[in-house]
């Protein structure tokens, strides 16, 4: 691409719709809003999804489960990343500095993955996998609150 043929996107160069601005502009009089009924009342305006007096759709499906609004949120990290940081203390700030963890959730270490040598993991919650796999490797998991 270059600028001899760099083009505008398509409509970009169209004007915008004016109503309203007499007969001859083929939008004048009612200004495209048709006669009479309730949407060519000024003013007027429905509710969202609001379908004619129809059903809604919104009102149509039905309410399926339960959502537990004190449900914790939890970052997973696999013993395998933690192998590859090469650092023998591990803790949540490690974590977010090297970006395998994001943002404020709880962190939880799972067991994928095979540990060569002790690391001090510092996490909220760790799988049975992963405890077994960190003190098998001679290492300790502490966790956090």
């Amino acid at each position: 691409m270059n600028l001899s043929n760099v083009r505008a996107p398509k409509k970009a160069s169209e004007n915008k719709k004016r109503v309203g601005r007499g007969m001859g502009s083929g939008m004048g009089k009612t200004s495209t809003r048709g006669h009479k009924g309730q949407r060519s009342r000024s003013g007027s305006r429905m509710m969202r999804g609001f379908e004619g007096g129809q059903m809604p759709l919104h009102r149509r499906l039905p309410k399926r489960g339960f959502t537990n609004i004190f449900r914790k949120e939890y970052d997973i990290v696999n013993l395998e990343a933690l192998a590859a940081l090469g650092e023998k203390s591990i803790t949540p700030e490690v974590l977010r500095a090297a970006r395998l963890v994001h943002g404020k959730n709880q962190i939880k270490v799972l067991g994928d993955g095979e540990l060569k040598g002790a690391l001090t993991v510092q996490a909220h919650k760790f799988s049975k996998s992963a405890q077994e796999k960190i003190t098998k490797a001679g290492g300790k998991f502490e966790v956090l609150q």
